[in-house]
């Protein structure tokens, strides 16, 4: 079993507004962000993912619902995923994203499902 990767659970007060549970996971991750004269791609690190967004670590200054683009490669998966974002939260370098599914293919949506399923099962054994 991959110790790696563990279910977060949710703070205290907190249970009924989760729509899905977290996941620790280690992540290399690409931020992607469209400034007005030029993109800005910086290398981060990703963690706490779910089928709604993620947490990520980038060393740059974004704002409260800037849209961005990550790519990762999700665990147990040997495919990267770039998927459109919306900063949500943010303390120092650190971002929660929530992923806007209305801009994820249907194939990305049921690979990221799949995945987190697999998760889910390897943790239960």
């Amino acid at each position: 079993m991959n110790r790696d990767i563990k279910i977060v659970p949710p703070e205290n007060g907190y249970p009924a507004l989760r729509r899905w549970a977290r996941y620790q996971a280690h992540l290399v991750t690409c931020l992607i962000a469209q400034k007005p004269k030029k993109a800005v791609i910086v290398p981060g690190r990703g963690s706490e993912l779910n089928h709604g967004g993620m947490t990520v670590y980038a060393g740059v200054e974004l704002a409260v619902n800037e849209h961005v683009r990550v790519s990762f490669t999700p665990p147990y998966s040997g495919e990267s995923m770039t998927l459109q974002c919306v900063i949500r939260d943010r303390n120092g370098y650190t971002y929660g994203v929530e992923f806007i599914h209305d801009e994820i293919a249907c194939d990305q949506s049921n690979q990221m499902q799949r995945i987190l399923d697999a998760i889910e099962e390897l943790k239960r054994k």
